[in-house]
């Protein structure tokens, strides 16, 4: 039997050198359009596609190889009377060696502006429709669509003469994952397009980042996978400067931390653990920032995640290489400062652009069985219908209190509720079954600290509980939704006691 091989691709990168191993191995190349020309220009030999199919390249390229001579060359089986007899009847040659990655329709769509017209034309027909084919046929057809096997397709090819069948099905599920993969953006593409936000069927498709030790256990297994286009800000697309690799929690905690600071636009430093802020500090410097959030919770920091929102001096880097943490995260690092953080052999440096360039439209998490979607949580207090409902109002000083403490407790595990000053958190009560109970921790932790501060809570108050006790902590200052049955108790407490009290009519549930 003759050999061919079918080679079509946008990324030539080492497709010169796979082409000519090929034909020292005998095997006649065909090839259409760039591809040609690039390899005839380079010194091999090629078959071209329509010489084969007896039909031109038509429709401006659009079609070239949706034809029975190529795809019947794929998909017929070389071991079926029937399907040889049908071949040689119509005078079609088997194809033994396909190599073929798409159009770039990923790169186009993630240019500023791209046009309509650009993007449709670099969605790829022919390409997947071949893989396709090959992949489907891979008990006798040997399908490439990735650089990194050229290698060893040619290795088994040289040694035995073909491929392993092993090799042959791995390869064939590594084109139907490609394959997926290029659908799943083009669907989301036009979906966006069209302006539908749940449509009937969700596809989505993440690439592997980094395999993992483990998950939230040893026993766990565990990888990371980043979406195609997704956030600029965010950890997936974070550059790793020092440290061991992240670790599955290392991640979760990252990402909670860059949420929060993302909330801020003047200085600002968030320290977390287990994905709860346990210190929030803002300032007219990156350094007093951070003083802040140390302030906060100088136990609950050690071993803890740190992300700021400004470059790291010298000064701040001395305070930050005096605690043990896991990892730090900012816009950048100074010289002074990479010298004195990457003394400490562990620590992981994060960088990650706080410009906001790209952001994903949508929140997911996977339950067992299903997957729920939502829009993330970007209402603000500038958002929010905000009320006095209490006879005094709020000072300057306690509304910078409650504004921070509104920030942050949206990213609280609920039940949550925050005790801030107008540049620190004191306190923060977080996951508990009731309300109360949260507070009861957070004006713990705030202790002295809590008189005259502000309380936020994610949600109303059932009871006047939460603010009888936050008046006997010396709280003067209260934002929490409104909404409950027995709001009219809370603001009678809160007038009983002289607090001001704020109603957003926005509740900030994080489970």
């Amino acid at each position: 039997m003759s050999k061919r091989a079918l080679i079509s691709v946008s990324d030539k990168s080492g497709i010169l050198e796979f082409a000519k191993e090929l034909e020292q191995l005998g095997y006649e190349i065909l090839s259409t359009g760039g591809t040609k020309s690039f390899l005839e220009q380079n010194g091999v030999a090629i078959t071209s596609v329509d010489s084969v199919t007896n039909f031109p390249e038509i429709l401006d390229g659009r079609v070239k190889t949706l034809n029975p001579m190529i795809h019947g060359g794929l998909l017929a089986k070389h071991d079926d009377p029937s399907h040889q007899a049908q071949l040689e009847e119509h005078s079609i040659t088997p194809i033994q060696v396909v190599c073929v990655n798409l159009y770039p329709f990923r790169e186009t769509i993630s240019k500023p502006n791209v046009a309509f017209e650009d993007a449709i034309e670099n969605i790829d027909i022919g390409g997947p429709s071949m893989l396709r084919s090959a992949a489907k046929n891979h008990q006798y057809v040997t399908v490439v669509t990735d650089a990194s096997d050229y290698v060893e397709v040619l290795e088994q090819l040289k040694e035995t003469g073909e491929t392993t069948l092993e090799t042959r099905r791995r390869l064939a599920a590594k084109v139907f994952r490609h394959t997926a993969a290029y659908d799943a953006l083009i669907a989301s593409y036009m979906t966006n397009l069209t302006g539908e936000e749940f449509p009937e069927l969700l596809t989505l498709t993440y690439e592997r980042k980094q395999a993992l030790r483990y998950g939230e256990n040893p026993h766990q297994k565990a990888a990371f996978y980043q979406r195609p286009l997704g956030s600029d800000f965010s950890v997936a697309s974070a550059t790793q400067l020092h440290g061991k690799e992240l670790s599955y929690n290392n991640i979760q905690d990252a990402n909670a931390a860059i949420q929060i600071v993302k909330e801020f636009d003047i200085p600002a430093a968030v320290a977390v653990k287990h994905m709860n802020p346990c210190g929030v500090g803002t300032g007219e410097t990156i350094s007093a920032a951070f003083n802040k959030a140390y302030e906060a919770d100088s136990t609950s920091i050690f071993g803890g995640i740190v992300a700021l929102n400004r470059e790291v001096d010298a000064a701040t880097a001395k305070v930050l290489a005096g605690i043990f943490l896991e990892i730090i995260i900012a816009p950048s690092f100074s010289e002074e400062a990479i010298a004195m953080l990457t003394a400490k052999k562990n620590i992981r440096l994060l960088t990650i652009s706080y410009e906001q360039t790209k952001k994903d439209a949508w929140n997911t998490v996977s339950v067992e069985g299903g997957l729920l979607v939502q829009s993330p949580d970007t209402y603000g207090l500038k958002d929010a219908d905000v009320k006095v409902v209490s006879d005094r109002k709020p000072t300057a000083e306690e509304w910078k209190a409650l504004e921070l403490g509104w920030s942050v407790v949206k990213h609280v595990k609920s039940n949550a509720i925050v005790v801030s000053t107008e540049d620190m958190t004191i306190g923060v009560g977080a996951g508990q079954m009731n309300r109360v109970g949260s507070a009861k921790i957070a004006l713990e932790q705030a202790g002295e600290r809590a008189k005259g501060a502000g309380l936020a809570s994610d949600a109303f108050f059932p009871m006047n509980d939460t603010v009888e006790i936050a008046a006997k902590a010396g709280i003067t200052a209260i934002i929490q939704t409104g909404g409950s049955v027995k709001d009219q108790d809370s603001i009678d407490k809160a007038n009983e006691y002289g607090i001001a009290m704020v109603f957003t009519g926005v509740r900030h549930f994080k489970h």
